[in-house]
């Protein structure tokens, strides 16, 4: 289930006023492009967050996507500037994230940069998923582990690792492929996989990335990853740790080799109908 269209509102800013409002085509030279930031409680984080944006990639639009926080979020937002699409309760980030591609497809972007509102992600490294894209990819996965090579590490903890390793074996199980970084939320989406994901993406904690790998696999799009350096959390705290964090990966886990069956169904159905 996507977030509800009415339940949205975005607030003032440099970006059209309504979230959902009549689509605009994008210009003939260049594929506008739009950074998504799905943010709950980041208000300690999401100055700095914006305004090194800003400094980095002063040519991309920016929309934060305010995933029913209780805190000064989207005041931060709209103090710099950046339009807020406010849902009215937490969605999660899939929720969040389906908000923002549908706002990107209705105000014709052309792609879309998925970016943490915490600090972990580096701006400076968002030229390289969009040079993938400008190369034909239609999801550029930003990996933390795909360059050991080149002396930058990214530590997430001997539990957190055990538990990526596995979903990274499901991932090349059920699609044939093999992923370095099954769980990057640093994503770039082409076009036609921002239309897709408005219409049809996971809600569930992992899902948006996971299971949404897998969809973009087994749709047929181009998937690819590129090495990026990430941060440690600037400030707040983490949405899942320790007891819960092993729950939300089990239940991950069982999601999808459970789903594996029905999707594969969908898609030889939809063969069939063309």
């Amino acid at each position: 289930m996507g977030p509800p269209d009415a339940l949205v509102r975005e607030e003032a800013g440099p970006l059209p006023a309504s979230v959902f409002g009549p689509a605009r085509p994008p210009p003939a030279r260049a594929a506008r492009t739009l950074v998504i930031l799905p943010a709950l409680n980041e208000e300690a984080c999401l100055r700095a967050v914006l305004r090194e944006l800003a400094l980095s990639c002063p040519q991309l639009d920016v929309l934060v996507v305010d995933d029913g926080s209780t805190d000064g979020t989207a005041d931060v937002a709209r103090a710099e500037g950046v339009p807020v699409a406010v849902l009215p309760f937490n969605l999660g980030v899939g929720g969040a994230l389906q908000t923002g591609f549908r706002y990107a497809v209705a105000h014709g972007y052309g792609r879309a940069i998925q970016f943490d509102a915490d600090g972990q992600h580096d701006p400076t490294q968002v030229p390289a998923l969009l040079a993938a894209l400008d190369e034909g990819a239609d999801l550029v996965i930003g990996s933390r582990f795909a360059a050991p090579d080149t002396g930058s590490q990214y530590d997430v903890g001997r539990l957190r690792g055990g538990a990526m390793g596995v979903l990274r074996l499901t991932v090349r199980f059920l699609s044939g492929r093999s992923f370095s970084d099954t769980s990057s939320g640093f994503r770039a989406f082409s076009a036609p996989l921002l239309a897709f994901y408005a219409a049809d993406y996971p809600n569930e904690y992992l899902g948006d990335t996971v299971e949404a790998l897998l969809l973009a696999c087994q749709a047929g799009f181009r998937v690819v990853e590129v090495p990026v350096s990430m941060r440690v959390r600037a400030a707040g705290t983490p949405s899942t740790q320790n007891l819960r964090l092993i729950y939300h990966y089990l239940r991950a886990l069982l999601s999808l080799l459970s789903r594996a069956p029905i999707r594969r169904r969908e898609r030889a159905l939809r063969n069939t109908t063309r």
